[in-house]
């Protein structure tokens, strides 16, 4: 029986923590480190293979990855940096929709089952990286007058409101900015899987009862759930990459 009294073993915190595979001392390995490591191995096999031995009339897996990498080149990177700026930050920005993708992938793979971007240290991970390469950027372009008008958005024909609209600037851009970059796909990852958990286990535990009708209804919605999952990570790693893409081009646009 579960702590509830029904013997519904009701999904919770619990469904996000892990027992280590093995330890080194202090260290501990668990399967959220594994699933990063192969997602990671994933993308750079995957790539090496569809571009290592590139060639002319390319054979169908590199036909693949260059619609992959062709579809966050021409569809976002492009449409938010130009061509001109956008075409040295293509690989950084590819790089981080598969990681992304693979890593919400795994929620509704077997044996898996679990979403990595649902752990929120990976998805503040990744924002951070963004948020040091937009700092870093602007610094690099406008130097330190011109990275503090940029991250204040200073503008003096604001007259009177200008110290209150910098002061707010200033803690959006630092503070918030990065917070929100990282919980958007978090949230979202974690809620998911949540769902997933909750509904796969009311269908096994509705199958063991003399609900049996229900437990199909909460089958279907579990395959209902999947697709919507599945829709779900493509979008979080397009918009992750998107706003990554659109503070970029903060940075890099001059400041008047």
């Amino acid at each position: 029986m579960s702590d509830n009294g029904c013997g519904f073993p009701a999904p919770g915190l619990h469904s996000f923590l892990f027992q280590p595979l093995f330890t080194v001392g202090s260290y501990e390995f668990n399967k959220i480190q594994l699933l990063t490591l192969i997602t990671t191995a994933l993308v750079i096999g995957f790539f090496w293979a569809a571009f290592g031995k590139a060639k002319v009339i390319p054979g169908k897996l590199q036909m693949v990855g260059e619609a992959g990498y062709d579809f966050v080149r021409r569809g976002i990177v492009y449409e938010t940096l130009g061509k001109r700026e956008g075409e040295k930050y293509v690989p950084f920005m590819v790089s981080l929709f598969f990681f992304i993708w693979i890593m919400n992938v795994w929620s509704v793979i077997p044996l898996a089952q679990f979403p990595v971007a649902s752990v929120i240290a990976v998805p503040i991970v990744l924002a951070a990286i963004v948020w040091i390469t937009w700092v870093s950027l602007t610094f690099k372009r406008h130097g330190f007058v011109g990275f503090f008008k940029n991250v204040t958005g200073y503008d003096k024909s604001l007259g009177a409101v200008l110290p209150l609209v910098m002061l707010i600037e200033f803690f959006s851009n630092l503070l918030v900015r990065p917070f929100t970059h990282a919980v958007r796909l978090f949230a979202n990852m974690f809620a998911g899987h949540l769902m997933l958990v909750m509904f796969t286990v009311a269908s096994w535990y509705l199958l063991n009862s003399w609900m049996i009708p229900a437990a199909g209804v909460s089958f279907v919605m579990t395959m209902a759930m999947i697709c919507f999952e599945l829709f779900v990570q493509a979008v979080q790693a397009y918009v992750f990459v998107l706003l990554a893409c659109s503070y970029i081009q903060g940075a890099l646009a001059e400041h008047h």
